[in-house]
Parts: structure tokens; C-alpha cells; sequence
């Protein structure tokens, strides 16, 4: 059970960094999405994006600590923990 309920929060925390992205690309970026990603590509800042966006897995990781769901905000703790080494590696590699 608490293999499947760290998937859940993992997925939630990808999620909520998606959702993240896109609601700051929206609410501060004057192009929209596609093009937004494409510069954001071709003048190396996509990691600060994704990092950006991933302040929004503050709200599902307390509201799953509130609720006593643990595995859950474990889950979600790992998925930022994924997208900041991702970040990481791409930084490195570009």
C-alpha cells in the first residue's frame, strides 16, 4: 500500500510542477506556452522555469501532511527531488 500511495504523490508532484509552469507562463509571459518554452530553450532558462513552477508542490505536499497521508507527501517530496536533479543534469549537459 505504501509503495502505490508514494506512486499517487509522485504523480501528484509532477503534476503540480506542470501546472506550476503553466500558470506562471500564463499569468507572467506575454507569448503563449509554445513560444514561451521555445525561448526559454534557446536562451537557457527552462531550468529556472521548471523551478519556478515547482513552488507549487508546496501546496499538495502540506495539504498531504495536514490529511496524515505521509506517503503521499513523500511521493511528492521525491518528485521535486527528480526535477531538481533533472535540472541539475541539464544545466551540466547544455
Amino acid at each position: 500500500m505504501s509503495k502505490q500511495d508514494l506512486f499517487i504523490g509522485f504523480l501528484v508532484g509532477l503534476a503540480a510542477n506542470i501546472g506550476g509552469v503553466f500558470l506562471y507562463i500564463s499569468i507572467f509571459s506575454e507569448m503563449n506556452i509554445d513560444d514561451t518554452l521555445a525561448d526559454a530553450v534557446r536562451n537557457e532558462y527552462l531550468g529556472k522555469l521548471i523551478a519556478l513552477g515547482a513552488i507549487l508542490n508546496f501546496l499538495p505536499f502540506f495539504v498531504f501532511l495536514n490529511k496524515k497521508q505521509h506517503y503521499h507527501a513523500r511521493g511528492v517530496l521525491f518528485a521535486t527531488i527528480c526535477i531538481a536533479v533533472a535540472i541539475a543534469v541539464y544545466k551540466i549537459v547544455s
